[in-house]
């Protein structure tokens, strides 16, 4: 891919992560468990939100390190194309695959809505209003990264294998 789309990319994907990032420390600020199952009273709301919390937290860490790395990509004198590939390789597969595939669950994506204008995320239980937003919220701009990185999603590391490179 030539260099001017990698830096180009690695702009956008930059400014996607900071709003994600936004988004996600001002919801974990705010929310506990207690404060979460308190407004929901379900019976299986403490494991439902320790788990939704849980896997926040892991993508809020993952993108603040993929800010931080294509960050310094794009602050080089001299813009090396080969880091700045492998900060958006990384991306894809841990800040958009750790929100479309989280560890708990507690949502999941369903494609057959992806095209009919509701939203595609299904919760698998009714969390709160602040919960299901948070989610909802940050649901768009992680659809956003895997479209623009699509092509980190396989055809990078096939490239790199062929050059002989890991």
């Amino acid at each position: 891919m030539p260099a001017t789309n990698v830096k180009a990319i690695s702009e956008s994907t930059r400014e996607k992560l900071k709003l994600a990032v936004g988004h996600l420390e001002t919801f974990l600020n705010q929310y506990a468990v207690p404060q979460l199952t308190s407004e929901d009273q379900g019976s299986d709301s403490e494991l439902f939100y320790k788990g939704l919390l849980a896997d926040l937290r892991h993508m809020l860490v993952f993108s603040e390190v993929a800010y931080e790395k294509l960050g310094v990509a794009l602050r080089r004198p001299n813009f090396d194309t080969d880091f700045a590939e492998r900060g958006l390789y990384d991306v894809y597969h841990q800040c958009v695959n750790a929100f479309f595939y989280p560890k708990n669950e507690c949502y999941s994506e369903d494609g057959r809505y992806a095209y009919t204008g509701q939203d595609a995320i299904r919760f698998r239980k009714k969390p709160i209003r602040a919960a299901r937003d948070i989610v909802l919220t940050i649901s768009k701009i992680f659809e956003e990264l895997r479209d623009d990185l699509s092509y980190y999603e396989s055809d990078y590391m096939t490239q790199r294998r062929m050059q002989g490179q890991k």
